[in-house]
């Protein structure tokens, strides 16, 4: 699913409007039919409706709103915010539209006038201002934003929470934007969506098709996306019959240390999971019986350093890679590291400790074996490339990171970004907070590297793997809850995700039916 901004979207609802072709007032209908819609099936019944309607086309779907809510029996009270000094068009033909319904009352609110009376048990619809905007907001609607956050209301935002922006909120009033409980946006999620410091003001968001056409602009304009279903089963391969061990490729994972391998097993059993034909754990001599006991199914061997990596097997026998998890950052470790990213002839996995240190040698980066995959939480990306005002200036240093050194930034958290060498992103939905604890990111590591190792190429296995390890998530939470996840539960519904994204394909390449004396 694409991202587009404010220019983007004018330019395909014009195009929209000239193809179908469609007036603009009945694809304001359209689109306000669906926000109706969902609000009649969804929503609880309320004493009152309250709709805030600014003067422009936002505006206008408020008042379409309604109207549709009313002629269905709803008592309805609309407000026209009068912020300035001309409505839009299809504004005055939805304001002319209202005239002669029996349970719509229709008032203006205007500068000095008394705020009205707003209940707990009421809902109100926030239809004020759209997207586009990019100053932050004043005067009497930041009164009324001010009055309808204070009511505790449940709140309905019209395709955006009046006073946020598309995408930099960084010189935002964080005191003067809705806080909605749901926001109805349309066709399209917002940048701004996917961001922690705008959650509180979005609630829980929806994507309500409204019928824009997606030619409409060219797919090399579109710099973010949002990862789905339907594209990540178009990459799976299904495996043949007569395939064995071979043709899933042979990880190396490079991990652990004294008091540490935990990590190390969390990631292998992950890499595994995720198909990986053949794993080689290195790590040092104090991880051999935890790693011979705990995952039999890897091999294993070991540094001549009791606890910690000072060296590197040789690496002509893998086709992937992957380093950093519960490693530790001393000196010795550091030398090991520098040797990997000077011999290695593929790109590597890269985590944890290992980011740490690349943070402590910056100059390393340039010789990063080009798509590595680096995969920061927000605080190891900070020491990698300082620190950042907002999440939008952190998003865009991930952006440029990858582009400088030609390297996939995989940034964790709610709504995981990827950040490709290209200059493209891509946002993950998949996840839930229970997965925010130890051990989770080590998963993720050993998920990517099973991919790529299975020889589905960089990108590819970062789209996938992160799809998966939150999907696994998702299916771990649906058990034990949030609170009770623990990284190893993710691990284990690893293959349930898995068959839950590629179905039949991912559990058998073709079936096999045997015939005895002629009976099956």
């Amino acid at each position: 699913m694409n991202i587009l901004n404010s220019a983007q979207i004018k330019k395909i609802d014009a195009y929209t409007i000239e193809q179908e072709p469609v007036k603009s007032i009945d694809l304001m209908e359209r689109a306000a039919a669906k926000c109706a819609e969902w609000i009649r099936r969804r929503m609880k019944p309320y004493n009152r409706i309250h709709v805030f309607c600014g003067m422009g086309n936002n505006g206008g779907d408020g008042l379409a709103i309604a109207r549709m809510l009313a002629g269905r029996g709803k008592s309805v009270q609309v407000y026209k915010v009068c912020h300035a000094a001309k409505a839009s068009p299809d504004f005055v033909i939805n304001e002319k539209r209202l005239s002669g319904l029996r349970n719509l009352h229709y008032e203006r609110l205007a500068e000095g006038d008394s705020m009205p009376v707003i209940e707990q048990n009421d809902l109100v619809v926030d239809a004020i201002l759209g997207n586009g905007i990019t100053r932050k907001v004043e005067g009497l609607i930041a009164k009324v934003i001010w009055h309808i956050n204070a009511s505790g209301a449940v709140v309905i935002s019209v395709d955006m929470p009046t006073g946020l922006f598309d995408e930099d909120n960084g010189e935002n009033d964080s005191h003067s934007i809705i806080k909605a409980d749901y926001t109805l946006t349309f066709q399209y999620p917002k940048l701004s969506f996917f961001f922690p410091s705008n959650d509180e003001f979005l609630g829980s968001w929806h994507v309500l098709d409204i019928g824009l056409l997606e030619d409409g602009i060219h797919a090399d304009d579109i710099t973010f996306r949002l990862m789905d279903n339907e594209s990540l089963k178009q990459l799976y391969r299904p495996r043949k019959r007569f395939s064995h061990k071979g043709n899933y490729g042979h990880a190396l994972l490079m991990a652990g240390s004294y008091g540490k391998m935990g990590a190390a097993v969390l990631s292998g059993s992950a890499c595994l999971k995720s198909g990986a034909g053949l794993l080689t754990m290195f790590v040092p001599s104090s991880g051999y019986q935890i790693i011979q006991s705990v995952l039999p199914e890897a091999m294993c061997i070991t540094d001549d350093d009791t606890h910690y990596i000072s060296s590197i097997p040789r690496l002509d026998a893998y086709n992937a890679i992957g380093i950093g998890p519960g490693m530790g950052t001393g000196e010795t470790v550091q030398r090991a590291f520098k040797r990997l990213i000077q011999e290695a002839a593929c790109p590597l996995v890269i985590d944890a400790d290992a980011i740490n240190i690349l943070a402590e040698n910056p100059t390393w980066c340039d010789f990063l074996p080009k798509n590595s995959v680096l995969t920061p939480h927000p605080k190891e990306f900070e020491r990698l490339t300082g620190k950042t005002t907002n999440d939008y200036e952190r998003l865009m240093n991930a952006v440029r990171f990858a582009g400088r050194f030609q390297v996939i930034l995989v940034l964790k958290g709610a709504y995981t970004a990827v950040a490709l060498p290209d200059g493209r992103c891509y946002f993950n939905p998949t996840g839930n907070p229970g997965m925010a604890k130890g051990g989770s990111g080590d998963v993720l590591t050993g998920v990517i590297l099973g991919w790529m190792a299975k020889n589905y190429g960089p990108v590819k296995s970062v789209m996938i793997g992160v799809f998966l390890h939150g999907s696994a998530g998702d299916l771990a939470a649906k058990g034990r809850g949030a609170e009770g996840i623990m990284a190893r539960d993710i691990v284990d519904m690893l293959p349930k995700a898995c068959m839950k994204l590629f179905g039949h394909a991912s559990t058998h390449g073709q079936n096999l039916t045997c015939y005895i004396s002629g009976k099956v």
